[in-house]
């Protein structure tokens, strides 16, 4: 075969590389972007739950406020907010056994909770994509979790 043949090859094979080389990157992107994506859904939940299982053991002044959450509270809180990304403040409330709102009848406002009843946390934490075809979609809003445990 002449140089000019070899040549030609090399060029076929670079040509051929850089385009399977953009599908396998993209491919490894997609994944690094789920992986990361289950990442934050499982931490969002176990976050729900371990403010949830402290804020039953320390409920502090008044957990329906942020003002009245435990020094325990606030901690893991703050700790959650370390091991997950864009992490928001969680919302406590004192509910029912079916999930509704545990209210004082004569004064018709939320009640502070009582042995029995149930502590519920709901926590956000937005996703946004790393890969850039992905992150043409935006910020996905769909990580959160809820999470009830009961006062004893």
């Amino acid at each position: 075969m002449n140089r000019s043949g070899e040549r030609r090859q090399r060029g076929q094979a670079m040509v051929e590389f850089s385009l399977a080389i953009v599908i396998f990157l993209a491919l490894m992107m997609g994944v690094f972007d789920l992986g990361r994506a289950i990442f934050q859904y499982n931490g969002v939940a176990q976050a729900a739950r371990e403010i949830a299982r402290v804020t039953a053991a320390h409920p502090g002044a008044d957990f329906t406020v942020s003002t009245g959450w435990s020094a325990e509270t606030l901690a893991v809180i703050a700790t959650q907010k370390k091991l997950i990304p864009n992490l928001q403040d969680p919302t406590i409330k004192c509910v029912e056994i079916d999930g509704s709102l545990y209210i004082d009848p004569d004064t018709g406002l939320p009640k502070h909770c009582e042995e029995g009843y149930w502590i519920n946390v709901r926590i956000e934490s937005p996703y946004t994509p790393v890969t850039p075809l992905l992150g043409l979609v935006g910020t996905w809003d769909l990580f959160s979790a809820s999470t009830s445990v009961q006062l004893q």
